[in-house]
């Protein structure tokens, strides 16, 4: 691997230093994820891919790295009071966790449209869940006021340095556990898994590619990548729930700077990538989780000539909490 070269100064929320400092504060807590391979995958596409499996975290998904890494990165005077975040189930979820490691209480506002699944894994993990409506205004409206009330600190979902950093450890292990990787693809919704994928993996080998995948129903970072500047939509509709969520201040500048492209991907494809999970790959995958693999079998990426050369490809399987009810429809109508 090359030296940490890029973004070594603090362009950035985060930046290799702070990843490296998140992973020593959760090496404690956070699993190190495995990563999977599939020759009947490979083969579909033509290339060797790399499934790094943050459905096995704590929590059930990448977010319980973040999380943790903000909440012991609190002094005992901020964390006394505890802390409060809203979600639609992962970060929520994580937070609750982190929250109930450290001994503080954790505020969740939880839009009432959440998989049922993710605000369960809040209640289990000692969450005081606080309900909202589905819009981002009313989550955040929510929010403020508890923040208000309690006195907590807010831990934002991804738009903070502290929950980039502890996302970017992924690269960390990622790029140990598979020194040919030369390209890695990751989810996208408000950023800040990919900020942090992006300025770990750029920092230690800069010729990679980082590409995102994400709905055709929220395509608001593609939209905002051709625009120049950040593009909030007026809905969002796409099954991929943990997809929903604008970029915010801190991470459009690495998805602006960093990402390489975004493929954008139809639900249909991400169901059938969450079959071809539990089929071939033998792992359970939330929609959100899916898309990765959704867009490297994708005509858009397949047939682009700017990717032919993407030989080893790192897929970042983001989460696995899922209602098993909503998949069992959804691979139904895709039978239809």
């Amino acid at each position: 691997m090359e030296a940490d070269s890029l973004t070594s100064t603090k362009k950035y929320a985060a930046d290799i230093s702070s990843i490296r400092e998140a992973q020593l504060r959760i090496n404690l807590y956070a699993h190190k994820t495995p990563v999977l391979s599939s020759e009947t995958l490979n083969s579909f596409c033509g290339r060797k891919l790399y499934f790094k499996c943050e459905c096995f975290q704590k929590g059930g998904a990448f977010k319980f790295r973040g999380a943790c890494n903000a909440i012991l990165s609190l002094d005992d005077s901020q964390a006394a009071k505890g802390v409060v975040t809203h979600s639609s189930g992962n970060h929520a979820a994580a937070l609750s966790l982190a929250a109930k490691i450290r001994g503080i209480p954790a505020y969740v506002v939880v839009p009432k449209n959440a998989p049922k699944c993710k605000v369960e894994n809040v209640r289990r993990y000692g969450g005081q869940i606080i309900w909202s409506e589905a819009a981002i205004e009313s989550r955040e409206e929510t929010a403020t006021k508890v923040l208000q009330e309690t006195g907590a600190v807010m831990i934002h979902p991804y738009n903070d340095g502290r929950i980039i950093s502890g996302q970017g450890t992924i690269s960390l292990e990622l790029l140990e556990q598979v020194l040919e990787i030369d390209t890695i693809i990751v989810p996208v919704s408000g950023g800040g898994l990919i900020s942090g994928v992006a300025i770990a993996a750029k920092s230690l080998k800069p010729s990679i590619r980082i590409l995102a995948a994400e709905p055709k129903g929220a395509d608001d970072a593609a939209q905002s990548k051709a625009a120049g500047e950040i593009v909030k939509l007026p809905e969002t509709k796409t099954i991929a729930d943990g997809l929903r969520a604008f970029l915010g201040e801190f991470t459009w500048p690495v998805v602006r700077d960093l990402v390489d492209d975004i493929i954008v991907v139809e639900d249909s494809e991400i169901v059938e990538a969450m079959r071809h999970c539990y089929e071939i790959l033998k792992v359970a995958v939330e929609p959100s989780g899916a898309i990765g693999l959704a867009a490297v079998l994708s005509d858009s990426f397949r047939n682009n000539p700017a990717w032919k050369d993407s030989e080893h490809i790192g897929i970042i399987v983001s989460g696995g909490n899922l209602d098993l009810g909503i998949l069992w429809d959804s691979l139904c109508k895709a039978e239809l």
